[in-house]
């Protein structure tokens, strides 16, 4: 219940600060989006795991991650060369077009997802992992007002992938990053491979 409101603490003050993304034109963003599809595909569902869905994911955070890509906070040598070229608007524009996708649902493994439902819901509290749903919601859809993403039908690879970095600190972290690396700093290698695949085929 804490780490709850904790949670909800921050993402209230998140809120009241009024962030908010360029409101981008999605007619204008498909066709910017050319250039994305090799890896993620015409509509945001990438094949490859190791590759993020971004089929309905929220504007204001994909806005957030190129620009965080652009600037450099987020490295990696393909998405740090295709951001560098894009403006304030291409990116608001990006956004609006794969925010306004469906995404494809996910299955999730049956071995592991009861134990990542279970730390989902409600974390482990001897070692200190907060639950997943006080900040991306018990459905997975994720708090666009505080900025935290949609993490629902997710490739299981790339969540595993993505806690690992937070964990090891080669992701780069905003203020909310931050959080994130202090959640993964106290998980498990099966942990982690658990909760990757509960989302997966989380709806």
């Amino acid at each position: 219940m804490n780490n709850w409101l904790l949670s909800l603490s921050i993402a209230t003050a998140l809120t009241a600060s009024g962030m908010q993304a360029m409101a981008g034109d999605a007619a204008a963003g498909k066709a910017k989006a050319a250039t994305c599809t090799a890896c993620h595909n015409a509509d945001g569902n990438s094949v490859n795991p190791i590759w993020p869905k971004l089929a309905g994911q929220h504007a204001g955070y994909l806005e957030g991650q190129l620009q965080a890509f652009k600037s450099g906070q987020r490295k990696d040598p393909t998405m740090t060369a295709m951001a560098a070229p894009l403006s304030e608007e291409d990116m608001a524009d990006l956004a609006a077009w794969f925010a306004s996708q469906k995404q494809t649902p996910g299955s999730a493994d049956p071995a592991l997802a009861a134990a990542g439902g279970k730390l989902y819901r409600g974390g482990n509290a001897a070692s200190g992992v907060s639950a997943c749903q006080a900040c991306h919601t018990p459905n997975g859809e994720g708090n666009p007002a505080a900025g935290f993403p949609a993490v629902s039908g997710q490739h299981a690879a790339y969540v595993e992938k993505t806690l690992k970095d937070y964990r090891s600190g080669d992701r780069g972290a905003s203020e909310k990053g931050k959080m994130m690396r202090g959640v993964a700093a106290k998980m498990t290698d099966a942990e982690i491979a658990a909760v990757a695949q509960y989302v997966q085929g989380l709806q």
